[in-house]
């Protein structure tokens, strides 16, 4: 059976760089990808076989871990009755309702295929609201690769270095105006010199796509404030913190509601799905309501749907599984800091309930400035280091560690022990 290696060398031959999601390839980290074989609980096996505890977790959505029970039930179910089918169905139903009742700022919701399409399909139900053109994002914040958010973004584009993207037209970026994550005073002049012409603010309520970079106390609420002032509208992108703090999200956890709101692969229990939703009189604008078009053959996807049901019905109806998931990542994430403070290394790690990540910089990081102090060619080193130890980390320095319901304690405690090798390693 061919390896990693072998797979990564047929596959530059017909996909661009060898994978179809630029941080795969695993450039930053001066390594081979692994290309994995199967995934059970927080394990995962690569083509050779060797196994791995996971903390990517296809990127978050494996909050229960991979093949829970439930999950995988309802995903053998729907595919019995059918993969596809173009039209409505009940499932699409029940997760519209499911959503609307978990998040409090959410009255009517769309369903799409991935997050990109969900950031694309609110921002233009925003600019036709408002009737308005211009957008503020925050530098180092991803949104997905529609054209108008590939300015100063982060995720991928930052673990490669590149500030935008060729093939975008000046005009799909010239209304997109890029503010400081953690500064309101940048937030303010944007509009100051924008005035009557901002149509929303779109943020990460906690960064996730820069590293970790969570927002300070009054950074959402001020957003909040500054937008109704302007009489703009508030974007939530949950693509990543949705039903991951909680059922409720981000803006539950810091208690800010947004217009509107972004939902990821989450939703669908890591299957390829994505939603937005908010105010009624707002997404009462979508077609065919209203003027705003918007369409997806595959939206809706009934196995989609059935494996996101399954999933955030779990999590609804398990007593306690943020509470022990949320103290599980905090303790963590506060023993990983304090391992790497006796060895002495330069860091700084960022967490909110179970997600996190450490930044090999002796800056406070809370902004993108901040985060590209980090030493990535150490981030190389320690990701080679734990990969060797049986831990699959991001291949970047710029993404995120995600805890699942599937971690034990053990499984912690041999990731920790790792961590102090790595410490040791270097202080010889």
């Amino acid at each position: 059976m061919a390896g990693s290696q072998e797979l990564f060398e047929r596959a530059k031959r017909y996909i661009p760089g060898g994978v179809n999601s630029p941080v795969r390839a695993f450039g930053s980290v001066g390594m081979t990808p692994r290309f994995i074989l199967r995934a059970e609980k927080d394990r995962i096996w690569d083509e050779e076989g060797k196994e791995y505890i996971d903390y990517v977790g296809s990127w978050g959505p494996m909050i229960l871990g991979h093949g829970h029970p439930a999950v995988l039930e309802a995903v053998e179910r729907a595919a019995h009755d059918g993969l596809s089918f173009g039209a409505a169905t009940r499932r699409e139903v029940e997760m519209a309702e499911l959503i609307c009742e978990s998040v409090a700022s959410v009255e009517m919701v769309r369903m799409v295929n991935s997050g990109t399409e969900a950031v694309m399909s609110a921002l233009r139900a925003a600019r036709a609201f408002t009737r308005r053109d211009k957008i503020i994002k925050f530098a180092g914040c991803y949104h997905g690769h529609a054209d108008a958010m590939l300015v100063q973004a982060g995720s991928g584009l930052m673990t490669q270095g590149i500030p935008g993207s060729a093939g975008v037209p000046a005009g799909c970026a010239r209304d997109t105006l890029t503010a400081v994550y953690n500064d309101l005073e940048s937030v303010r002049e944007l509009f100051a010199e924008n005035d009557g012409q901002i149509a929303a603010v779109i943020v990460e309520p906690a960064g996730a796509n820069m590293g970790v970079v969570l927002p300070e106390p009054g950074f959402l609420q001020g957003l909040r404030g500054i937008c109704d002032e302007w009489e703009a509208l508030l974007i939530f992108d949950e693509v990543i913190t949705g039903f991951r703090l909680g059922l409720d999200g981000a803006q539950g956890y810091y208690g800010v509601r947004p217009d509107l709101t972004t939902f990821g692969k989450i939703i669908g229990g890591g299957m390829p799905v994505g939603a937005y939703g908010g105010r009624k009189d707002i997404m009462s604008m979508v077609a065919p309501c209203g003027p705003v078009y918007q369409a997806g053959t595959l939206s809706g996807n009934p196995v989609a749907m059935a494996a996101g049901l399954a999933q955030l019905r779990t999590l609804k109806e398990t007593p306690d599984f943020y509470s022990d998931l949320n103290r599980a990542g905090d303790a963590f994430f506060r023993e990983l800091d304090t391992i790497l403070e006796e060895a002495r290394i330069p860091h700084c790690v960022n967490h909110v309930a179970s997600l996190g990540c450490v930044f090999f910089t002796d800056t406070v990081v809370r902004n993108y400035e901040d985060a590209q102090s980090s030493d990535t060619a150490r981030y190389a080193d320690y990701f080679r280091h734990m990969l060797d130890k049986g831990i699959y980390l991001a291949p970047s320095q710029f993404e995120a560690v995600f805890l699942s319901g599937a971690h034990t304690q053990a499984d912690l405690k041999k990731t920790l022990d790792a961590v102090r090798t790595f410490g040791k390693e270097l202080s010889e």
